[in-house]
């Protein structure tokens, strides 16, 4: 089943019988102000480290310290490695999957963090159905503060097997990926992130999934994905690399969709997301940063150019000049 692609191949971890079940990677890149949640909100449900591996893999941060955090919340309770030089995200989860040890993966990013219960839930669920895959819950959407600001869809109402779980997850980003717990043969058979994506390669590798074994969700809100404009979304989306990232991804999943649907879907979805991208350009101009909205407005037609599009952002306009 494996997949070649622009991305890494895993190697297979070592088959022992001192294997955990679980590895919880924490990339991490500058963002050491946070990092103590995140391992506190780890920690308070972790399980002895001979089940739970938990390490902190750092992309050779250089505004902060990153293993002193990790001393000072942890002690040796979590590892710590240091990428040599900057890698870029990518090859940093490349990484993370690399040394995970478990049979169950949760890549954790150094700025978010779960609620109490998930690694309950999400074992819960691989007990349940243990072909499967990958398995996710709603993610709480907070800012800086870890105020929160919204949530994602709730996509059934009870836990369980997502039904079509591929046209679900390719017509819109629903797994943040603190949300999302994999197993590590799957990144075995599919292989990492794809490389030409420095943006929604997450995206890509969940429908890549979806598209190769089920998927289950659970509705409760378990994880919390933090927004804020020194993330790596948030960097790309003041220049419009954002949006032109998505449109990438949207043409690589086509692919894994059944052909009967592939191009109408792939079309409302670059639709989609032109619509987003003009909010986002709208909301930089009000801010008066004219080449932010300038740039995203440039990637918004090249991601659709329907007369859908444009009548939206004709009306936008006006609402914005009225008010």
């Amino acid at each position: 089943m494996a997949v070649v692609l622009h991305s890494a191949q895993i190697a297979p971890a070592a088959d022992t019988a001192a294997r955990p079940l679980w590895s919880v990677m924490i990339p991490t890149f500058n963002c050491g102000r946070y990092l103590s949640d995140t391992l506190a909100s780890v920690l308070r449900q972790a399980p002895p480290a001979d089940v739970m591996q938990i390490e902190v893999i750092d992309d050779h941060s250089l505004l902060d310290d990153p293993e002193a955090v990790v001393q000072q919340t942890s002690g040796e309770r979590v590892g710590f490695f240091r990428q040599t030089t900057n890698v870029g995200h990518i090859k940093n989860f490349e990484t993370c999957l690399n040394r995970a040890r478990g049979q169950l993966i949760h890549l954790l990013h150094g700025d978010d963090y779960v609620l109490d219960g998930f690694y309950v839930a999400m074992e819960r669920a691989f007990h349940a159905v243990p072909q499967l895959g990958a398995a996710f819950c709603r993610s709480l959407l907070v800012n800086d503060r870890s105020h929160e600001q919204g949530s994602t869809s709730l996509l059934r109402d009870r836990p369980g097997l997502l039904t079509d779980a591929i046209l679900h997850l390719a017509s819109e980003q629903h797994i943040m990926t603190p949300s999302i717990v994999v197993k590590r043969t799957v990144y075995e058979e599919l292989g990492a992130f794809d490389e030409r994506l420095l943006c929604a390669e997450d995206w890509e590798m969940w429908v890549r999934i979806a598209a190769h074994y089920p998927i289950w969700f659970e509705p409760q809100a378990l994880a919390a994905y933090r927004m804020h404009e020194d993330s790596n979304t948030g960097r790309h989306i003041r220049t419009g690399e954002d949006t032109h990232y998505i449109r990438m991804a949207i043409d690589i999943m086509s692919s894994y969709l059944p052909d009967t649907v592939a191009a109408s879907l792939s079309r409302r979805v670059k639709e989609t997301y032109a619509r987003s991208a003009v909010d986002t350009a709208l909301r930089l101009l009000r801010r008066r940063d004219l080449a932010g909205g300038i740039a995203v407005i440039r990637q918004a037609l090249h991601l659709s150019r329907s007369l859908g599009v444009f009548l939206y952002a004709a009306r936008r306009s006006a609402r914005e000049l009225l008010s």
